[in-house]
C-alpha cells in the first residue's frame, strides 16, 4: 500500500529524534513505503474554497543533526492526500481551534488523524469529565469562590490551566498554602479561561502512568516518575520514564473509554493514570511512543499505521 501523508507539526528542526512521537510516526510511514509531506500549522490555509498547505516533501533519517531532508517548497491541496496528521503541539488556543475547523473540511475524504472535530470538542482535561467514576474529584471554574470552596473541602489540590500542556503552569497547593488568590490573579491576567482544580493524588510520587491506546485498544504503558522535589511527572519538566505493566484498573479504564475514542476517530491517544485515577485523555498531540517501544519492544508506530491502513 502506498499512501500520501501530510504532517502538520511544529518545526521539525527542533525535534529530539530519540523522544519525539511524530518523528517516530514519520519514520515508520517511510519504512512502509508511504510518501511524506511536511508543513507548519501557520502554513495551513483556506484559499477560495480549497484547503491548502505550503511546505515540503520530506524524508527522515535517525541521524542526530541530519534527521530530515526537505524537497522543494511547494503549495499542495490537502484533498489530494490520503492522510493528514494533526500533530502540532498545544497551546489549545484559537489558532489551534481554527486549524481543526479547516482540517474538518477535508475529512473524512482525506483521513485526518486524529479526527479534528473531536480533537476540538474533546480537549485533554474536558473529555475525562464524561467519566466521573474514573477520575479524582475535579472542579473547573473561573470564579475564585468556587475554587476556594473546592480547596477548603479537599485541602491539598492541584491547580492548572485548563488548556495547558507539558506540565506548564501546574501548581500543588497543600493545606498550608496561601497562594490560591495570587495564582488566580496571575492566570486571570493572562487569559479569560477557567482553571481546573483536582484533589492531589499522593500516589503521583510513585509515578504518573502514560497508557497508549491505538484505535481504542491499549498497547502498553510507561511510568513517569517526578524528579526529586517536583510534583509534576511530565518528561518535559524532568520526569523519569520507567518500564511498567498494565494492571486490572488500567484495563478497566481503557475498556470504559476505548469505545468512545474509537467511535470518534481518535486513533492515537495517550491517557494519564495516577493511583488508579484517570486524570487526562490526551488527543491533541500525545507522546510516549519511543519510550514505550524501548521498554517493551512493542512497535507502537507499526500498530498505528496498521490501524490507519485498514481504513483504506
Amino acid at each position: 500500500m502506498h499512501l500520501r501523508i501530510a504532517i502538520q507539526m511544529d518545526p521539525i528542526e527542533l525535534v529530539d529524534i530519540n523522544a519525539d512521537s511524530t518523528f517516530r510516526i514519520m519514520e515508520e510511514a517511510q519504512l512502509r513505503g508511504h510518501e511524506l509531506y511536511y508543513y507548519n500549522p501557520e502554513q495551513l490555509a483556506f484559499e477560495e474554497g480549497e484547503i491548502t498547505a505550503h511546505g515540503w516533501p520530506i524524508s527522515v533519517d535517525r541521524v542526530k543533526g541530519k534527521h530530515f531532508t526537505k524537497g522543494e517548497f511547494t503549495k499542495v491541496y490537502l484533498k489530494n492526500f490520503d492522510v493528514v496528521w494533526l500533530r502540532q503541539d498545544p497551546p489549545f488556543d484559537m489558532g489551534y481551534i481554527t486549524n481543526t475547523h479547516l482540517l474538518e473540511m477535508v475529512h473524512p475524504d482525506t483521513l485526518v488523524v486524529n479526527d479534528p472535530k473531536w480533537v476540538r470538542n474533546y480537549p485533554e482535561k474536558l473529555l475525562v469529565l464524561n467519566f466521573p467514576d474514573l477520575t479524582p474529584p475535579t472542579t473547573i471554574a473561573r470564579d475564585i469562590e468556587i475554587l476556594k470552596t473546592f480547596k477548603n473541602k479537599y485541602k491539598d489540590i492541584i491547580l492548572k490551566p485548563l488548556y495547558g500542556n507539558g506540565g506548564a503552569g501546574v501548581f500543588r497547593l497543600d493545606e498550608n498554602d496561601r497562594n490560591l488568590n495570587s495564582l488566580h490573579e496571575l492566570f486571570s491576567s493572562i487569559n479569560t479561561e477557567p482553571l481546573i482544580a483536582q484533589k492531589f493524588l499522593a500516589a503521583v510520587s510513585k509515578g504518573d502512568k502514560r497508557i497508549i491506546l491505538v484505535d481504542g485498544e491499549p498497547v502498553g504503558a510507561i511510568n513517569r516518575v517526578p524528579a526529586k522535589g517536583e510534583t509534576r511527572s511530565n518528561m518535559h519538566v524532568g520526569g523519569r520514564p520507567e518500564k511498567v505493566e498494565l494492571d486490572e484498573r488500567d484495563l478497566e479504564i481503557c475498556e470504559k473509554i476505548g469505545p468512545l475514542l474509537r467511535k470518534k476517530g481518535q486513533i492515537f491517544v495517550g491517557i494519564d493514570v495516577i493511583g488508579g485515577f484517570l486524570t487526562e485523555i490526551n488527543v491533541t498531540s500525545p507522546t510516549g511512543i519511543q519510550e514505550l517501544e524501548r521498554f517493551n519492544e512493542i512497535n507502537v508506530a507499526e500498530k498505528i499505521w496498521l490501524s490507519i491502513e485498514s481504513k483504506f
